[in-house]
């Protein structure tokens, strides 16, 4: 038996290729942990997907790496389309969720792989200028890595073709 809930609504989840492909193409989604006194925390937050992994990056403290530091699971959403049809009362709409744990990296080699995911996906083809963000900023940033566990997509019935 898994530890995660399979999808009520079968024929509106994405395959794991389309939810990947969603992952890979948006710039932002919301990172849900545990926060202080038991409350969640959700923060929207820039990230990249690579080989089954999402990073993100961070100022070295805050409410957001108490909660990292204090709880390992996590989980990150991302809205692909959110297409309001005011007269049918309803959104055409695809997101994706990604369950899994989440980590501070402490490597330096993985973290500098991650300032370089981050900086290729943001301002792309602009090694020199990435290379000088790198030098001026990396002791100032947190690497953050959250390894997929369980991934679920799903859009609206209405764009199922």
């Amino acid at each position: 038996m898994s530890v995660f809930r399979e999808m009520r609504r079968k024929r509106q989840q994405l395959s794991d290729e389309e939810s990947i492909g969603i992952l890979q193409r948006a710039t932002s989604g919301t990172l849900a942990l545990l926060g202080d006194n038991g409350y969640p925390y959700a923060v929207p937050i820039s990230y990249v997907y690579s080989e089954g992994k999402i990073y993100f990056h961070s100022a070295l403290s805050g409410h957001k790496v108490d909660a990292i530091r204090n709880c390992d699971k996590a989980s990150f959403c991302v809205i692909d389309q959110d297409n309001v049809q005011p007269e049918r009362y309803t959104t055409f709409f695809r997101s994706v969720i990604a369950f899994g744990k989440i980590h501070i990296v402490e490597d330096e080699m993985e973290k500098l792989t991650t300032a370089r995911l981050l900086g290729n996906k943001y301002n792309p083809n602009q090694e020199e200028a990435l290379q000088k963000e790198i030098e001026s900023g990396f002791s100032r940033m947190l690497a953050i890595r959250f390894d997929i566990e369980h991934l679920t997509g799903k859009e609206a019935i209405e764009l199922k073709t």
